[in-house]
């Protein structure tokens, strides 16, 4: 292979420039963290009502419903917070991205199974958000925006970087 055909034309070097642009990594982890923010949110208010959310889903009892409606809504706010002002940014990428994961096998199994339940993602009213395959698609296309971040080299701002002691700099 000649030199000049391993040097990335302007596309790819463009393409390349504009997914790991930090303004962009910031946007994104704002993005997902304000979502898992929002959603724990709501979740936290109230857990009676999430667990029954967790329980319309057949999946488990009602003692796990109740210990998972009880910690995730704190799982979802810590990793959302985190996320945001970039504590972390990698380990709170890879717990959302293995929730929504799970979240998403969770309507499919739902829905295959013929269910026609609200989802429980940012409400707990019956009426709203039922769950379909636009939710599976959502779901999907927050896990492509996870599952960059968490191949980004850079995470961009990063709270825990400001705090390391910087090398002293010798005065002239």
């Amino acid at each position: 292979m000649a030199f000049w055909e391993s040097i990335p034309s302007g596309k790819e070097y463009e393409m390349k420039s504009l997914l790991s642009n930090t303004i962009l990594i910031l946007l994104v982890r704002i993005f997902l963290g304000g979502l898992f923010v929002v959603a724990g949110l709501d979740k936290i208010t109230d857990s009676q009502a999430f667990a029954n959310s967790i329980l319309q889903y057949k999946v488990v009892g009602p003692t796990l419903a109740m210990c998972t409606a009880t910690i995730l809504p704190s799982l979802e706010l810590l990793c959302g917070i985190s996320l945001i002002i970039g504590l972390y940014p990698r380990g709170c990428t890879l717990l959302i991205t293995i929730m929504l994961v799970g979240f998403t096998i969770l309507v499919a199994s739902a829905l295959m199974r013929g269910l026609d339940i609200s989802c429980g993602c940012f409400t707990q009213d019956p009426n709203v958000s039922k769950i379909g395959y636009k939710k599976i698609l959502e779901n999907c296309g927050l896990i492509v925006l996870s599952v960059w971040l968490l191949f980004v080299r850079d995470q961009g701002i990063n709270l825990l970087k400001s705090f390391e002691k910087q090398p002293d700099k010798p005065i002239n």
